[in-house]
């Protein structure tokens, strides 16, 4: 039984459901103040610094900061989140989908701190369930403006060129912090990714050894190494007197000497 097995044991009763509607109802009352009061948003938003100077509200506030203002992107990003996020925690539990976010949440907070970044928001926890989602529901379609038909495996592919353009291009704020949603996904999947990747392995190997093989002859004369291909008409015979049970063509199915010879006891 893994840690996780244990702690949902032990702590399930602690879990909150829902908690993908939380998140977006939080996104909405302050997408409604951010629309009345300009100033609001940054001073919720995550600041180290004014996290260090007593604004520790800022630590709770940050998740539910709306990452745009544009009515339009805001309902599909909420739309996509709570689709992603719902359906994660019908696959796993409330409980283990806390985990996901708790352990996304932390995560993104460490390397604002480590690094005194003012860039960590909610997008990347947002991220993590993105790649999560993408993983288990890889043929899962999206309808783009509800027209265009798109599998999440190649939304997440495209989520995936970005996570490494931006951590190759980026500074090292940048690097970590796109680390942590990627970090958070291995922790959960790399196991699982690990035996896919040996699987197809196997199975690639299979296939070379199969295609390989494919013109390799059936029968080949243990004396003069005739077969089936190099002489389409010969006839091949096994002889049982001899080890291993070899073939022989039919001209020296009857003289040859046998390989290691059964002796009568």
């Amino acid at each position: 039984m893994s840690l996780l097995d244990r702690l949902e044991r032990r702590c399930r009763r602690y879990a909150i459901p829902n908690v993908t509607l939380i998140l977006i109802g939080g996104h909405f009352v302050l997408f409604v103040m951010g629309w009345t009061d300009e100033k609001l948003l940054p001073s919720l938003a995550l600041s180290v610094p004014a996290v260090l100077g007593g604004e520790v509200w800022r630590l709770a506030t940050f998740v539910f900061v709306p990452p745009t203002l544009n009515p339009l992107w805001l309902f599909f990003a909420l739309y996509l989140f709570f689709l992603m996020g719902t359906a994660l925690e019908a696959q796993w539990g409330a409980f283990r989908y806390n985990v996901y976010l708790l352990i996304a949440y932390l995560a993104t907070l460490a390397v604002a701190f480590a690094t005194m970044s003012q860039g960590a928001t909610a997008a990347f926890i947002e991220g993590s369930v993105f790649l999560a989602f993408a993983h288990l529901f890889p043929d899962f379609e999206l309808y783009i403006f509800f027209l265009l038909p798109i599998k999440v495996k190649c939304l997440a592919l495209l989520a995936w060129i970005g996570f490494g353009w931006a951590f190759i291009s980026g500074d090292w704020a940048t690097r970590l912090l796109v680390a942590a949603p990627v970090a958070n996904f291995l922790l959960f999947f790399g196991r699982d990714i690990v035996r896919r990747v040996r699987y197809a392995r196997g199975r690639m190997t299979a296939q070379v050894r199969a295609y390989r093989d494919r013109d390799k002859p059936f029968h080949r004369c243990a004396a003069c190494g005739a077969t089936e291909r190099s002489h389409p008409d010969m006839d091949f015979r096994v002889c049982p007197d001899c080890d291993g049970a070899p073939d022989y063509c039919v001209d020296h199915i009857r003289d040859h000497e046998h390989i290691g010879k059964k002796r009568d006891a």
